[in-house]
């Protein structure tokens, strides 16, 4: 417990300082918010499919994105659905076309359930490896669960 306390704190000052320096270097385009299926966490890992929804910042029509997350590490427990949402950034001058968050993003979680969870995500990957997925995603789980893993997520 004090070792998922401890690493969500670490999480939280590499995205205070992480954000700083990402305000200079991406621009935002926009929100992706995913419904996350339920599942156990086995020990090592875990893998939950998604069903996401991407919002542009400026208007446009919302793109829809399925896939998975797969996390290794401590991940013990169950949880049902859930929904995470990050802010999405792209690098400056990167264009954005449709279905450009389509790909993979590697990072890492940390998150904690007893009946109601919070969670912290930090991914950077997609299209060209040119979008960052705010560090501090909102996550919402229900169920008992401790987590904390390297991550993978898959959009298509």
């Amino acid at each position: 417990m004090k070792t998922l306390i401890a690493a969500a704190a670490v999480a939280a000052l590499l995205g205070l300082s992480a954000g700083a320096a990402q305000s200079a270097e991406q621009v935002k385009v926009g929100l992706l918010t995913c419904d996350v299926g339920s599942g156990f966490g086995y020990i090592i890992g875990s893998d939950k499919t998604v069903d996401c929804w991407f919002k542009p910042a400026k208007g446009g029509k919302s793109e829809h994105y399925t896939g998975s997350i797969k996390k290794l590490g401590l991940d013990v427990g169950y949880t049902v659905k859930g929904k995470l949402a990050w802010l999405v950034f792209a690098a400056t001058g990167t264009k954005y076309s449709k279905h450009a968050l389509a790909g993979q993003y590697v990072g890492a979680s940390a998150e904690q359930s007893f009946i109601v969870g919070l969670g912290a995500n930090w991914l950077v990957g997609g299209s060209k490896k040119s979008f960052a997925l705010q560090p501090f995603s909102v996550q919402g789980t229900l169920g008992l669960n401790a987590s904390l893993t390297w991550s993978n997520l898959s959009l298509n």
